[in-house]
């Protein structure tokens, strides 16, 4: 059983950065497909990035491409995701998620999920 806790949200001014730490256990990282969803209020939650398992391809919301980079740090066993340029729109909650499986774009492909950080950004 994999556990994932995130941290790192808070409030920012709109064109700002932060960094979202997702730290796993239970399981290594490496071998599954991670990613971030967002959620925002009265929203669907929806796919922003991925990192695919066993390597470094990676995917991106087309949202967010350009602004926001996936990353993995497995001797800590920990996912992050930059933020940058960040805008009011990226107002949500972000979760981490990581699949078995290749693929990791649907909520449904995710077999673990954190319990979210909140990123807030301010006009």
């Amino acid at each position: 059983q994999v556990q994932l806790v995130e941290s790192g949200g808070g409030l920012v001014q709109a064109g700002g950065s932060l960094r979202l730490s997702c730290a796993a256990s239970g399981g290594t990282i490496g071998y599954y497909t991670m990613g971030w969803f967002r959620q925002a209020p009265g929203k669907e939650r929806e796919f922003v990035a991925g990192l695919r398992r066993f390597g470094t391809s990676t995917d991106y919301v087309d949202s967010v491409k350009g602004r926001f980079l996936i990353s993995r740090d497995n001797a800590k066993n920990t996912l992050y995701l930059q933020l940058n340029s960040l805008k009011p729109e990226d107002t949500a909650v972000y979760y981490c998620a990581a699949a078995a499986a290749a693929r990791l774009r649907l909520q449904s492909d995710a077999n673990y999920w954190g319990q979210g950080t909140q990123v807030t950004v301010s006009s």
